[in-house]
C-alpha cells in the first residue's frame, strides 16, 4: 500500500532537473530527517491543463512498483565523524537491504518510494500559479552521481562523462586490485533490476547512464533515477513508433555498458560520454554495434556479434540467458585487460606509475571527480568515496 503523504512535511530546498513530463526538487523529510526528491507533473503542462497523461504515467510507476515490491529499511547516512557503533549499525541496515534485495521485496537499485499526495493545488507550497490539481510523488533521494551529467554542464568543462567510463566501461580499479576478479557491478545490478520488474509482467526500458546514478565507494549500488518508461500491462511502447519488449533493454546494454575500445592511455580520454546518440531503430543500433565489435575482431568481435544477431531477431528466452552471453563477452575484456595490466603496472606500486599508461590515466581521470561540481550538485561526498574506491579507510 503506498502511503499518502502531506506536503508540509517536507522542506523545499530547491530544483534538481525536469524534462516534459516531471519537475523534480529536492526537499528535506522532517520526520525522517533525509533529503527527498518531490516530483511532479510539469508546471507548463498542467497549467494548460494537459497532465492527464503524466497522472497516468505515474499511476502505472506506481502499480510496477506494488507489483514488484519497493518496501525496505532505508539506507542510513553515516556521519561525517562516524564511530565504529555508527559503521556497525550502518552495516546491520545494509545487510537487511542486502536481505530483502535477495527475497525480491526491492527492485534493485529503485529510490524507496516515500509517499504520494492527494490530487490538490500546490501553488503556496511550490510558490508559481498552476491553478490545478495534480500529484506529487515522494522518493529518496539517490546517493552518488549520475553515469552522465547534465550535458548543460559541459559549458563548465565538467568532465561529464567520467562516472561512465570509469565504472561501467572500464573499471580498472576492481580489475587491478582483486586479482582480476571478473566483476562487472554496474551491468550485474542493471541485469537484476530488471529481473525484479520483469517477474511482476513490466519491461524497464530508457535506462541509458544519465538515468542511473552510481555510489563508487559507500555501496557500490546504481539508483535508477527515473523508472516511468514501461512496458507491459496494456501498454505495448514507452517511446518510438514499434511495439517493445525486453530486448529493447538488451539493446540499451548493449550500446551504453560494453565498448570494443580498451581502456583510455591519457585521462582525457574519459570525459567524454560513450554512444549517447538517442535510439533510432533497433535494427539500426544493431547494424552499428555490430560494425564496431566487428572492426575489434578477435574473440569479442566474435561473441558480440553472436549477442548481437540475437537481440536482433529477439530470441533470448530469458534475462538469465542474455545475462550469460553478456558476462561471457565481459569476460573477454577483462582478459583482454588483465595482460595489458600485467605488462604495464608495476607489482604493488600502483600509486607510483608515472607513464602514460591506462593506469595512470584512470588514476588521472578520477582525480576530477573530487571538483565542486559533484559534490555540490549531488549527494557525493567526495573525500570520503574516492578513499573508499581505494580501500583508504
Amino acid at each position: 500500500m503506498i502511503d499518502t503523504v502531506t506536503l508540509d512535511r517536507f522542506e523545499l530546498l530547491g530544483p534538481l532537473g525536469g524534462g516534459a513530463d516531471y519537475d523534480v526538487r529536492a526537499a528535506f523529510d522532517r520526520e525522517t530527517e533525509r533529503p527527498v526528491v518531490l516530483k511532479r507533473p510539469s508546471p507548463q503542462a498542467a497549467r494548460r491543463q494537459m497532465h492527464g497523461p503524466i497522472e497516468e504515467r505515474t499511476d502505472r510507476i506506481l502499480a510496477a512498483y506494488e507489483a514488484a515490491g519497493q518496501h525496505c529499511p532505508t539506507e542510513p547516512d553515516l556521519p561525517e565523524n562516524h564511530t565504529r557503533q555508527d559503521v556497525d549499525a550502518y552495516n546491520t541496515v545494509m545487510q537487511a537491504r542486502s536481505a530483502a534485495l535477495d527475497a525480491g521485496e526491492l527492485p534493485a537499485g529503485v529510490p524507496r518510494l516515500i509517499g504520494i499526495t492527494d490530487a490538490g493545488i500546490h501553488d503556496a507550497y511550490f510558490g508559481d500559479a498552476v491553478g490545478q490539481p495534480y500529484r506529487v510523488r515522494v522518493e529518496e533521494r539517490a546517493r552518488g552521481i549520475p553515469l552522465v551529467g547534465d550535458p548543460r554542464s559541459r559549458i563548465l568543462r565538467v568532465p561529464i562523462g567520467l562516472p561512465q567510463n570509469l565504472f561501467a566501461l572500464h573499471p580498472v580499479w576492481d580489475q587491478v586490485l582483486s586479482d582480476f576478479t571478473d566483476r562487472w557491478r554496474i551491468q550485474e545490478q542493471l541485469l537484476a533490476a530488471q529481473a525484479v520488474f520483469a517477474a511482476a509482467g513490466y519491461v524497464l526500458l530508457d535506462l541509458g547512464p544519465h538515468n542511473v546514478f552510481y555510489s563508487p565507494g559507500w555501496t557500490r549500488q546504481i539508483t535508477l533515477v527515473d523508472t516511468g518508461a514501461l512496458v507491459g500491462h496494456g501498454v505495448e511502447r514507452a517511446y518510438g513508433n514499434a511495439p517493445q519488449d525486453v530486448h529493447d533493454f538488451y539493446l540499451e546494454m548493449l550500446k551504453y555498458y560494453i565498448t570494443p575500445e580498451p581502456p583510455p592511455r591519457e585521462a582525457a580520454g574519459y570525459y567524454d560520454p560513450y554512444n549517447q546518440r538517442p535510439v533510432i531503430s533497433l535494427e539500426q543500433e544493431c547494424d552499428d554495434l555490430t560494425a564496431a565489435f566487428t572492426a575489434a575482431g578477435g574473440a569479442l568481435g566474435d561473441a558480440m556479434a553472436a549477442c548481437i544477431a540475437r537481440v536482433r531477431r529477439r530470441d533470448y528466452g530469458s534475462i538469465a540467458q542474455f545475462g550469460q552471453d553478456l558476462q561471457e563477452c565481459l569476460h573477454l575484456i577483462t582478459i583482454r585487460n588483465e595482460q595489458l595490466y600485467e605488462a604495464e603496472v608495476p607489482e604493488n606500486d600502483f600509486f607510483e606509475i608515472k607513464q602514460p599508461t591506462p593506469a595512470r590515466a584512470w588514476l588521472d581521470a578520477m582525480e576530477r571527480l573530487a571538483e565542486p561540481h559533484w559534490r555540490e550538485r549531488y549527494l557525493f561526498d567526495a573525500d570520503n568515496e574516492i578513499d573508499m574506491v581505494y580501500g583508504i579507510p
